[in-house]
């Protein structure tokens, strides 16, 4: 199973306070326990909200509010990892641990991801064969380092 493992902004994080270089090198520290134990295929750290813009839809409209986004930045995403793990309780299992991700207190939001198999009846074989084309296509442009 896939797990994305979101880490929740802080104040700190929206204000673009940088990590210590002791929390940094901790993270260095989980991240390779992480890729040794063939669970960690991504993770990424996300700028500040005020450097990000959202894009409402409403009908046919497309309304883009440019951040920072108002409310508890808790509500806001800081980071991301992507896990393989066999259950959730494993992903839980490695969040418990993870050093804390920020100065004071924080969370770690684990969400499986959904895969073809879960999707049922609505994800037809037309729609896994285009699925399938463009995961291949993804993997070859990552491996050429293609990209923007």
């Amino acid at each position: 199973m896939r797990f994305m493992v979101l880490v929740k902004a802080t104040r700190q994080s929206e204000a673009a306070e940088m990590p210590s270089t002791e929390l940094m090198a901790e993270m260095g520290r989980f991240n390779e326990e992480l890729v040794k134990a063939g669970v960690m295929q991504q993770g990424e750290g996300l700028h500040p909200s005020s450097k990000g813009a959202r894009v409402r839809f409403s009908g046919t409209r497309r309304d883009v509010v440019d951040g920072p986004f108002a409310g508890d930045p808790a509500d806001l995403v800081a980071g991301f990892w992507i896990w393989k793990c066999a259950s959730l309780q494993e992903a839980i299992d490695w969040v418990r641990r993870c050093p804390n991700p920020m100065p004071g207190d924080s969370d770690i939001e684990i969400r499986p991801i959904f895969e073809s198999e879960d999707l049922g009846e609505t994800f037809t074989p037309e729609l896994r064969e285009q699925e399938d084309r463009l995961r291949e296509q993804m993997a070859a442009q990552s491996a050429k380092g293609g990209g923007r």
